[in-house]
C-alpha cells in the first residue's frame, strides 16, 4: 500500500519537475531534480516487488522497507530541495551532506535484502 501511495506521489513530483520547473530553475537543476525522481521510482518499484515476494521473510521485508523509505526521504528529498535552491530565499546548502546519507541507506537496504535472501537459502 505504501509503495502505491509513494508511486503516485512520485508521478506527481515528476510531472511538477517536467512541467513546472522549466521556468523556475536552470537546466542543471532540472536534471538533478529528475535524478531524485528516477531514484525514488526505482525504489518504489523495489518496495512493491519485495512486498509481494513470498520467499522473503517478514523481518527482512521490514528492514528493507525502513531503509529504502528513509533513503527516499533523505536522498530524493534533499535532491528536490537542493535543485530548487534558486527559488528559496534562504540557503539550503546544509542539505548537501544529507544526500549521500540517503544513498548509503539505499545501499544498506539492498545489502539487507541480499543478506535476508542469503540467510533464508542457508537455513
Amino acid at each position: 500500500m505504501t509503495a502505491c501511495i509513494i508511486g503516485a506521489v512520485t508521478i506527481a513530483i515528476g510531472a511538477f519537475g517536467a512541467h513546472g520547473l522549466k521556468q523556475l530553475v536552470k537546466a542543471q537543476s532540472l536534471a538533478t531534480f529528475e535524478t531524485g525522481v528516477r531514484y525514488q521510482m526505482y525504489h518504489v518499484l523495489a518496495l512493491l516487488v519485495i512486498g509481494f515476494a513470498k520467499p522473503i521473510d517478514m523481518k527482512t521485508k521490514k528492514w528493507v522497507f525502513v531503509l529504502l523509505l528513509l533513503g527516499m526521504l533523505l536522498f530524493s528529498g534533499s535532491i528536490y530541495i537542493l535543485a530548487l535552491k534558486d527559488v528559496f530565499s534562504f540557503s539550503v546548502s546544509f542539505l548537501g551532506p544529507i544526500t549521500p546519507i540517503g544513498g548509503l541507506l539505499f545501499m544498506a537496504g539492498w545489502l539487507r535484502l541480499g543478506f535476508g535472501i542469503w540467510k533464508s537459502k542457508n537455513s
